[in-house]
């Protein structure tokens, strides 16, 4: 179990100092999209070939936490405007959907988060137009995001089967919980940290999650910096909510995008992984990322694939 007490709130002058430490370690961060010699030494984690998704279904019903989903429409089916069913055809459907909705599991471009007036390294928040992003957009990670990654899992570590919302992952939470999986977050790793957010949901049904949800504290991401993770992904999004910094509402999100330069991934779903970690003893896999080509999108939808 983790000891540490509950992480207090951060006044606008204790966020910006963390800001300027956590954006100083970036400088020389890779951007995410690893080196071939992390990918070659993640592969090193394949033993026996079992894939697992993290990925949840894509939402098409509306809820609290989800107010437009995800539109399919079927645009050609068998019988449709009276067509025989002889000869060749073609079922074919179409999908519309909020990238950064609540619901849905997707990765954050580095162009999602603007902040005072920039986006991640300074480049100028005009560069995001009504036409889209000229600059950082996802298609910048077009051949992927491939290293070795790394579950963490909270609720795990604390006996229950999800975290409350409301409730914050520390760093002291992430350092117990490597001890207790015996497993260690290294350099260039892709870091996944379940809060348990969609057990409940499947449990309890959906919330308002912008109003109440389950997150890190923005002080774990110095745990992110000391060990250089390239990536961070959850199963909720990765701030808590209500935010317990003064002035701002995402801060991790400000932390992981906007000052260290790493790709986000929010709304993801571990309970597959789980198992299969579980089943494995071990807690570490080659993972692949792989967004869509959206030229000038600020984040895509998003299926990422544990490999053990």
């Amino acid at each position: 179990m983790a000891t540490d007490a509950r992480p207090v709130r951060l006044t606008p002058a204790e966020f910006d100092a963390l800001y300027r430490r956590l954006a100083g370690r970036a400088a020389e961060g890779d951007g995410g999209a690893g080196t071939s010699a992390r990918v070659l030494a993640a592969i090193r984690e394949v033993r026996t070939g079992r894939t697992v998704t993290m990925a949840a279904p894509v939402q098409t019903a509306p809820g609290p936490d989800d107010p437009e989903p995800a539109r399919h429409r079927m645009s050609q089916w068998p019988g449709r405007s009276g067509e025989s069913g002889n000869g060749l055809h073609f079922a074919m459907d179409r999908f519309a959907m909020n990238v950064h909705g609540d619901a849905d599991s997707h990765v954050d471009a580095l162009c999602h988060v603007i902040y005072d007036g920039t986006l991640h390294g300074g480049v100028p928040a005009s560069t995001v137009t009504e036409g889209g992003a000229t600059a950082l957009a996802i298609d910048t990670v077009h051949d992927g995001i491939v290293g070795r990654g790394v579950l963490l899992d909270i609720p795990r570590l604390r006996g229950v089967p999800w975290l409350e919302p409301g409730d914050h992952v520390s760093a002291d939470d992430l350092g117990a919980a490597e001890r207790a999986q015996d497993v260690r977050v290294i350099e260039g790793d892709l870091l996944f940290v379940r809060v348990g957010h969609r057990l409940r949901r499947a449990e309890l049904g959906a919330w308002h999650v912008a109003q109440a949800r389950a997150g890190l504290h923005p002080s774990a991401m110095e745990f992110l910096a000391e060990r250089r993770v390239a990536v961070l992904g959850g199963d909720g999004n990765n701030d808590t909510a209500p935010s317990c910094t003064d002035g701002v509402d995402f801060p991790v999100h400000v932390l992981a995008i906007h000052a260290m330069g790493l790709y986000l991934l929010d709304y993801l779903q571990f309970e597959d992984l789980t198992r299969v970690c579980e089943e494995e003893g071990r807690w570490s896999f080659l993972c692949v990322v792989a967004p869509l080509r959206l030229p000038e999108a600020t984040g895509s939808p998003v299926n990422p694939i544990a490999v053990l």
